[in-house]
């Protein structure tokens, strides 16, 4: 039997903490955000790039379909080893996308427009150019030396000869997370590639050159920062200062993260960033964001993180929705559940309900496109998947964050040859495994087109010419062949794309408070295709003290096949209004009454409005 009710039941019902005025809700609970990944985004001087110059010519775009704030993904000056995540100077700009000038035309015109603009904060490693690493690889007598995780080889080996590294950790991108620097006989620590060391965050010198960094930021007008694997920031360290070892699962190399994730001084180091940082400029009524990236995490260390009691940050990217189709690990992919999404996205939705806050979204440039991954990106059913993702995401409790193209219905790349690719991290594991006998190059082939960082690289599709009106040059990587039929000029000239739809959405989140603050409560978890769940919101209503529940049931159909929804969910909803549909009705109409019938990859919001006892 379809269970109708999930674990929450009981959860209560509220706004932001639980029971107060809509009105006194954070600003950021009623906002949408909107991912830049500046090199595809748009690129003004043909050069292949994208860069900041093509991101202004394209602010209207963001003003029209409902966006609040701009995360940027970094531009700051980089060897470009991991596109940018690998900065040698914080504070200047790239070249290759543009000048500090830029950057200050870009946060004027997303103000001008009533938007705020996030700068990605990448402070659990610099580049191995950066001036700080160049002093620190200086010499063991550097005084910046402990600004980096130095360690010498294993006792009793070699220094530089296979299985001398300090540990076993595996790098996430593949091979050992430990780099040997012949100069000083001793290994630098790495969770990403060679060259982007960790920063060693247990020296105070180190946090308050951060600290310093950000409020430059802050000065020069940024609202705010989203922070790179910023809950690896904390190392477990043994007493005599070592690093233990990760359990094996192939080859020689472990996995280390049980000692680097949610490490023990990492609620130390965000609080303490609170109170040097942010705190003054609150203070102030400064309107500013915060959201960690924190892979790995756990709810309860989700809830720690923000909960506003304890002033660390605003929101935090979990990732456990994003391995309900993996396997053994992400490059061995697998059919999605629907009851394993529900599993994920009701534990975390019940276990921040009364303190603390999600974030939402599908994409980012480290996943690949949702249309292709949870949904059917076939001409059949691309637009109407996608419609039915984003009305399932967006309707739940917390905020979302778009990602460039997301809004199209864009889909993965489809990339057949190696030589397509250009992410460090799939060249990375692609070489490892293939090496190790894990895979073969097909197998790998076939894990990275479905899971590979590019799918979400490709060039944002502006318009159905050469390039996709993307850059008039070559650009630096292949753009999807279908934006023939996929792009943004196609989509807004159309009122039932995916585009309009997305529009719609974050329209209902300004609009209509239960929407962003209503309780959550998840119906039908043991169900295999349709999603349902409830919002509800006590809210004033008139100036006599009366108030109301506004409640919201949403029901969407995760797949290709036409779906009954259980009377039992139905029951008491008769006279709802349909408040938002991914499918018109007759003539182009909202779908009228209650229809207990869902075509494939169909979504609708009803909602009711009794009226409460005053207080």
């Amino acid at each position: 039997m379809t269970a109708l009710h999930g674990p929450d039941d009981d959860a209560p019902r509220g706004g932001w903490p639980a029971g107060d005025d809509p009105a006194a809700a954070p600003w950021w609970t009623r906002a949408v955000v909107y991912q830049i990944y500046p090199r595809s985004f748009r690129d003004s001087d043909g050069d292949g790039v994208g860069d900041l110059p093509g991101i202004l010519r394209r602010l209207d775009h963001l003003a029209d379909l409902g966006v609040d704030v701009v995360w940027l993904s970094p531009v700051y000056t980089s060897p470009q080893a991991d596109n940018g995540y690998d900065i040698s100077d914080y504070q200047d700009v790239d070249p290759l996308f543009g000048t500090l000038a830029d950057v200050d035309a870009l946060i004027a015109g997303l103000h001008e427009r009533g938007m705020k603009l996030v700068m990605d904060l990448v402070v659990n490693h610099t580049s191995d150019e950066h001036p700080w690493f160049v002093n620190s690889r200086a010499g063991r007598a550097s005084d910046r030396r402990d600004w980096y995780w130095w360690r010498p080889a294993r006792p009793g080996m070699e220094p530089g000869t296979p299985g001398a590294e300090p540990t076993n950790w595996r790098s996430f991108f593949g091979g050992s997370a430990w780099a040997f620097d012949e100069a000083s006989g001793e290994y630098y620590l790495h969770l990403f590639d060679t060259k982007q060391p960790d920063l060693n965050w247990e020296n105070p010198d180190v946090r308050r050159a951060v600290h310093a960094m950000m409020r430059w930021w802050l000065d020069r007008g940024v609202d705010g920062f989203r922070m790179d694997v910023i809950n690896l920031i904390s190392k477990t360290i043994a007493p005599d200062g070592s690093l233990p070892d990760g359990e094996v699962h192939y080859g020689v190399l472990g996995d280390g993260s049980p000692y680097y994730t949610d490490g023990p001084r990492v609620h130390e180091y965000l609080a303490e960033m609170h109170r040097e940082v942010f705190a003054p400029y609150l203070a102030q009524g400064r309107e500013i964001l915060t959201v960690g990236e924190t892979p790995g995490v756990t709810v309860e260390h989700g809830r720690r993180y923000t909960d506003p009691a304890r002033r660390e940050v605003d929101m935090v990217f979990q990732f456990e929705h994003m391995g309900v189709d993996h396997g053994a690990s992400k490059w061995d992919p697998v059919p999605m559940r629907l009851t394993d999404l529900k599993a994920t996205f009701g534990r975390w939705q019940a276990g921040l309900a009364e303190a603390g806050w999600n974030s939402l979204y599908w994409d980012n440039h480290d996943q690949p496109r949702v249309v292709s991954r949870f949904g059917d990106d076939s001409p059949e059913h691309r637009v109407a998947s996608a419609k039915a993702l984003a009305l399932l995401l967006h309707l739940h409790r917390g905020t979302p964050y778009v990602y460039q193209g997301e809004e199209l219905g864009m889909t993965n790349a489809h990339f057949t040859r190696i030589e397509q690719y250009q992410d460090v991290e799939s060249l990375g594991h692609y070489a490892e495994m293939v090496e190790h006998g894990v895979a073969t190059p097909e197998q790998m082939l076939a894990a990275l087109a479905a899971m590979g960082r590019d799918n979400a690289r490709t060039p944002v599709q502006w318009d159905a010419s050469e390039h996709a009106g993307f850059t008039s040059g070559t650009p630096w990587l292949e753009v999807n062949p279908n934006h023939g039929e996929v792009n943004a000029e196609a989509a807004w000239a159309d009122e039932d794309s995916v585009l309009h739809f997305y529009r719609r959405l974050h329209a209902l989140r300004h609009d209509v408070p239960v929407v962003a603050l209503g309780d959550f409560r998840m119906l039908l978890p043991d169900h295999e295709q349709v999603y349902a769940f409830t919002r509800a919101l006590d809210v004033p209503s008139g100036g006599g003290g009366e108030r109301e529940r506004d409640e919201l049931l949403v029901l969407v159909n995760v797949g290709g096949t036409p779906q009954d929804v259980p009377a039992a969910v139905l029951d008491g909803w008769g006279g709802a209004s349909v408040l938002l549909a991914t499918h018109p009705g007759p003539d182009g109409a909202d779908r009228p009454g209650v229809v207990g019938h869902l075509a494939p990859w169909e979504g609708l919001v009803l909602r009711r409005r009794p009226t409460l006892p005053p207080r």
